[in-house]
């Protein structure tokens, strides 16, 4: 078990991460408990959370500390009250699934409100192509709202190397605002699994993805030059998901 003096502020580097808050702590543990280290409670955690945070940590056997010392070292925010410390995992995306696929992802906040809305309309496998964001970052685990524990994940070097292990079988569909076929006036073959392409915030995919499957262009006017990643992200799994999904 780690101990209290070895809980640092966050690093890339680091074995372990948190979950800042409530919420993404009680999923944690519902979700993965056999990953979690302890729990660490501020002394102004209302009485109800202490009580079911304690009786739940009770069942699975966790330990809960109350240090707002630790708490306050790690976070940079001063209204986080519960933090879950966890052992960093490793996971594999489903051959069998649909995926969404983030090339080049750069923002924590946008990685975890992308991840939100993939478990929120039953996509749950995301493949990561390198350079990336730290999926553990706890920026990313708060943006989830605890999503990411529900999730297969998976970091690959090239969208080439993706592309060579998953593409079998499956339809791909890069969304660029170059892309052929305008989001909404297709209709994906239900036959076959997709995995939804997307790529950096600020570049996009570049233009070899338009040889890729279908390219897929989300129409909006000419006012704004294009849509916030996660926006768009979900625009597109609504579109893919919304005759399929189970309420």
């Amino acid at each position: 078990m780690i101990k209290l003096s070895e809980i640092k502020k966050y690093s890339k580097k680091s074995a372990y991460s948190y979950s800042f808050g409530a919420y993404p702590t009680f999923q944690l543990i519902e979700k993965k408990e056999q990953f979690v280290e302890c729990v660490l409670m501020h002394s102004k955690t209302s009485d109800e959370i202490k009580e079911k945070i304690e009786s739940l940590c009770k069942k699975k056997g966790i330990n809960v500390q109350q240090n707002d010392k630790v708490i306050e070292k790690i976070t940079d925010k001063n209204n986080i009250y519960l933090i879950g410390v966890f052992r960093k995992y490793n996971t594999s995306v489903d051959d069998e699934k649909n995926h969404v696929v983030l090339v080049n992802p750069s923002d924590a906040g946008n990685l975890g409100t992308i991840i939100r809305t993939c478990i929120g309309f039953g996509i749950d496998n995301l493949a990561i192509i390198q350079q990336a964001v730290d999926i553990y970052n706890p920026k990313t685990i708060r943006a989830s709202m605890g999503a990411i524990f529900e999730l297969n994940f998976q970091y690959f070097s090239t969208f080439e190397e993706y592309y060579s292990k998953y593409a079998r079988n499956r339809k791909i569909y890069p969304f660029m605002l170059k892309g052929d076929t305008i989001l909404g006036q297709f209709q994906h073959d239900d036959r076959y699994n997709f995995s939804l392409v997307f790529g950096n915030e600020a570049s996009g995919l570049d233009d070899n993805f338009l040889k890729i499957g279908k390219s897929v262009v989300i129409n909006h006017t000419n006012k704004i030059d294009s849509l916030n990643l996660s926006l768009a992200t979900g625009i597109a799994i609504y579109e893919f998901t919304k005759n399929t999904i189970s309420y």
